[in-house]
């Protein structure tokens, strides 16, 4: 049987990781989890109980309205009242299948078979896969060291793009745009007639400044969120947009037909999730003591080379002193030492081959295992050199 060209997408690499890990698992291996941007924490304990009553009630829970259930949608414009001072109108909140649903309907919206969209590199590997399968083409902008992995005006001008998608804090590295930089990107897209998303899922996970939402500078972007990384509900699938209010139709009729509406129990446990304030931020509190961890533990064991995030749960490596090939440098890891990374290749097709992504979404109890193995396994690597030499 023939396949389709847009379905010649590349594997998420951390996917493959992910199995591979469970696989050894299931032999009886213990795998210390650093790949994943999944929270250990699973969801609030407040979630898990309004579903428990959903399901003895005598609600059928079948499909909801498209844009989502609206109590949800008004406890969403809320969240932006109180994180950003903004007075968000509910009915430009969108609740999507998780952010990738939400990438899903806005691509559609906005952009036709053939259409340019900037995104960063090093940056998230489903952008990149969700376009191709769109038919419709990703542009990756080269972003460096010096501008911390995030994009500048310089990067995407004059390059005839029809969107530019950016993240912050981003995947992989953690680093953060501050308001003049996020500002400066959305006033010259607007100026070059480019649709600008912003991928704001790891908000609220911010360490030393709160993250600036692009609503703060806009009306005229699509913002995109999730409940997985914040609200620690990754498997239950839910999300969200906010659109322009001349984009809330375009973007209904989409999700009418694609998804007809998000998981009915997931938006009611998503609801309850935002009454959970105290339990999210002690997550908060574990993920701080984590990056303080392995912002001093990874250089000690042979990984000095590290961008310092601001933001979500992960540390970006430069291992171009240990391999070239990053993909069977966090096989070794994962066999040797059972600790699972990402390798770069997941988030930059060409400088990824030399980078590696930590996570430290998991417990402190793991998270030092992790840098115990990561040390042994170094060292025995070190001294097999030397043999060699």
């Amino acid at each position: 049987m023939r396949n389709s060209s847009r379905s010649n997408v590349d594997p998420f690499i951390v996917m493959d990781v992910m199995e591979a890990a469970r696989q050894m698992e299931e032999e009886g291996r213990h795998i210390v989890h650093m790949e994943v941007g999944q929270p250990s924490s699973g969801a609030p304990v407040g979630a898990v109980r309004a579903v428990r009553e959903a399901l003895g009630s005598d609600d059928p829970m079948g499909y909801t309205v498209a844009l989502g259930i609206p109590e949800l949608r008004e406890r969403i414009a809320d969240l932006y009242r109180r994180w950003y001072g903004i007075d968000l109108d509910p009915g430009r909140v969108v609740v999507t299948n998780g952010s990738t649903g939400g990438f899903i309907l806005a691509f559609n919206a906005l952009f036709d078979s053939g259409s340019r969209v900037g995104i960063g590199a090093p940056g998230y590997p489903s952008y990149r896969q969700i376009l191709t399968a769109l038919g419709m083409e990703p542009v990756n902008l080269v972003t460096r060291a010096e501008n911390r992995f995030q994009p500048v005006v310089e990067d995407f001008s004059g390059k005839n793009l029809d969107g530019l998608m950016v993240a912050s804090p981003g995947n992989p590295t953690g680093t953060m745009l501050d308001r003049p930089a996020l500002s400066k990107l959305i006033h010259a897209a607007h100026d070059e007639g480019i649709s600008f998303l912003s991928d704001e899922i790891y908000h609220g996970l911010e360490y030393e400044q709160k993250a600036v939402s692009a609503l703060e500078i806009s009306d005229e972007v699509y913002v995109i969120n999730s409940f997985s990384k914040y609200f620690s509900m990754t498997g239950w699938r839910v999300g969200w947009m906010v659109v322009p209010e001349d984009q809330v139709r375009v973007v209904e009729r989409l999700a009418q037909n694609l998804f007809i509406c998000s998981p009915h129990v997931s938006q009611l446990a998503a609801l309850a999730s935002m009454g959970c304030d105290d339990e999210l931020r002690r997550n908060v509190e574990i993920y701080t003591a984590n990056r303080k961890l392995l912002m001093d533990g990874l250089p000690k064991v042979g990984f000095p080379k590290i961008a310092p995030p601001d933001g979500a749960f992960y540390i970006y490596a430069d291992v171009s002193d240990d391999t070239h090939d990053s993909r069977v440098f966090a096989r070794e890891i994962l066999e040797e030492a059972g600790v699972a990374v990402t390798p770069g290749l997941d988030f930059d097709p060409i400088r990824g081959k030399t980078t590696l992504r930590f996570s430290y979404a998991g417990a402190t109890e793991e998270m030092e295992e992790g840098l115990r193995r990561l040390g042994d396994f170094m060292e025995r690597r070190s001294c097999a050199k030397r043999r060699l030499a």
